[in-house]
């Protein structure tokens, strides 16, 4: 499909540089594909927008300090580089986007950190290697520490890698520490939040259980690759960037048993989302699943696993805002956006919610729009 049909405009003071107080206080646009219906809410209604025996599905990764600054040193010379992690590799390796890469080769040695005297504070400083380039600035590389070592020595250097639209406009506090995390987050390994999980509270997950409203929790690394916005003129030319994920056998025996009882799953974000149609077999009942997928979902994709959608507004042309008009339909979806954008909701990962109800599928979905996946597997 063309890119060109996912574009709009969106006025710079709709994107919110910090989140609404308290978290279910944020305002949620209920989307109904018949109609289309248009209903304006608020997140602490979630239960009474649900019915008793619903699952809510959300993601507990948890955000690192992924941003790094170092010193590229190369027999004379040095630079400065940024360093964005965005995947692990292994116990020693991380996949990352560098800043400025021309400024890297194959071989060269990153310094992050100050050296200190004495061993005790060792992993004030903290050294790697580039050990492959690759496109968009993509760089793979070997640390000097490796496994807990390694994320401690990340843990002190690193910066929280709060998105460039908030990041470029203010600078990155403390206050930013536990806004930008869930308050469910577990499975350290994120760098980006599951941003529709942010608006969950504890008050809000008890009057869920009030409703009678069920929950699972799965794992899926968010990587900063998913918030890019597409660059090729056709969807079929973008490549998605791999991030790791897991649905424990638990987790899929629940919902599984949830689907043939005939109750609804809610996934909360898109990663959940596409986490769970990763994991998910032909008939819509979902396998145990470790490890990595690429799924890209845009208009034509027959979902499998999930019902309804609660997710934040997302950036024009990019992947996320493709696979939400899979969801609820492309005209549903600008229609939804137009009407945010001209009453005041706020957009992006400290933004408003939306609340989307799948459109059901008339036509078998062409070869050429539906999810393309490179990477993923069932346990």
């Amino acid at each position: 499909m063309r890119v060109d049909l996912f574009d709009f405009e969106l006025p710079e003071d709709r994107i919110a540089l910090r989140p609404a107080e308290p978290r279910d206080g944020a305002r949620m646009l209920v989307v109904k594909p018949e109609g289309p219906c248009f209903e304006d809410r608020i997140v602490r209604d979630l239960p009474d927008l649900l019915q008793p025996g619903d699952v809510l599905v959300l993601n507990n990764t948890k955000v690192i300090p992924s941003r790094l600054y170092g010193l590229r040193v190369r027999d004379e010379t040095s630079a400065r580089v940024e360093i964005m992690l965005h995947k692990r590799e292994g116990q020693d390796r991380w996949r990352a986007f560098a800043r400025p890469a021309k400024k890297l080769q194959v071989g060269d040695r990153i310094r992050f950190g100050e050296a200190s005297e004495g061993t005790a504070c060792e992993l004030v400083r903290l050294d790697a290697e580039v050990e492959a380039k690759g496109e968009g600035g993509d760089v793979t590389l070997r640390f000097s520490f490796t496994g807990a070592f390694l994320d401690e020595a990340i843990a002190r250097l690193g910066e929280l890698p709060l998105p460039p639209y908030i990041a470029g406009k203010r600078e990155t506090d403390q206050k930013d520490e536990r806004d930008y995390q869930t308050v469910f987050a577990k499975d350290e390994g994120a760098v980006a939040a599951p941003t529709a999980g942010l608006h969950f509270t504890d008050d809000l997950f008890r009057r869920l259980d009030e409703r009678g409203i069920d929950r699972q929790f799965v794992t899926l690394h968010v990587g900063a690759g998913t918030f890019l916005p597409v660059k090729a003129e056709d969807t079929t030319e973008h490549r998605m960037h791999a991030e790791w994920g897991s649905v424990s056998a638990a987790t899929a025996d629940a919902l599984n048993r949830a689907r043939a009882e005939g109750r609804r799953i809610v996934a909360v974000g898109t990663t959940s989302l596409r986490l769970l149609e990763s994991a998910a077999r032909e008939d819509g009942t979902i396998a145990p699943f470790s490890g990595d997928t690429d799924i890209f979902i845009t208009p034509g994709y027959r979902f499998r696993a999930v019902d309804i959608l609660m997710t934040n507004f997302h950036l024009p042309r990019s992947t996320l805002f493709m696979l939400v008009s899979a969801f609820a339909g492309l005209e549903t979806m600008r229609g939804a956006y137009a009407h945010a954008i001209e009453t005041g909701y706020r957009f992006y990962s400290y933004g408003d919610a939306s609340l989307l109800f799948r459109v059901q599928a008339h036509t078998a979905p062409d070869a050429s729009q539906t999810a393309q996946t490179n990477s993923f597997h069932h346990d």
